[in-house]
């Protein structure tokens, strides 16, 4: 009998081992792997791509340096080029833009060559050259050219980026 006792208390045993110990255990390891998973998982889809990492250097060089601006003054006021119909009258504000502080301190020691060369520029203007859009964006480019070929003559760089028009009339 003693045997058949020994049967029973091990298969006793062995049943006490194969059970799970508690509930609470295996809820807890299950929540701790799941929470691993759904960490990886965020950690993985969050990865930048071999694209965006080559992207960001490249877009933060893509920033120019601020403008600066430079207004002419006073207005420039020319007599137009006109055979006919008396006196015809331009009167136009002039502003340059450029990104290099050291283009800025050359307009503003060149501005009197600058005026110069523009008022030159202005007065062989014809009325109807600037009568339209299309003509008046001639005339900024021409001046455009004109200010950088004399920047560039005087410390060779073109120096101005822009000449913008912030004021035209005709009379």
């Amino acid at each position: 009998m003693a045997a058949a006792a020994d049967k029973t208390k091990k298969s006793a045993e062995k049943d006490k081992a194969a059970k799970p110990r508690s509930p609470i255990l295996i809820t807890a390891v299950v929540a701790v792997l799941a929470a691993g998973a759904a960490g990886g998982g965020m950690w993985f889809f969050n990865q930048p791509k071999h694209d965006e990492k080559a992207a960001k250097p490249a877009a933060s060089k893509a920033i120019p340096a601020p403008a600066q601006y430079f207004g002419l003054e006073p207005p420039f006021v020319v007599n137009l080029n006109s055979s006919f119909d008396g006196p015809r009258y331009l009167q136009v504000e002039v502003q340059l833009m450029t990104r290099d502080p050291a283009a800025l301190e050359a307009i503003k020691l060149h501005a009197p060559a600058i005026r110069a060369k523009l008022l030159m520029l202005f007065s062989q203007v014809e009325p109807a050259d600037i009568a339209d859009r299309a003509g008046k964006e001639r005339l900024q480019a021409s001046s455009l050219a004109e200010v950088q070929k004399l920047l560039k003559a005087e410390t060779g760089k073109p120096g101005a980026d822009e000449l913008l028009f912030t004021s035209f009339v005709t009379q």
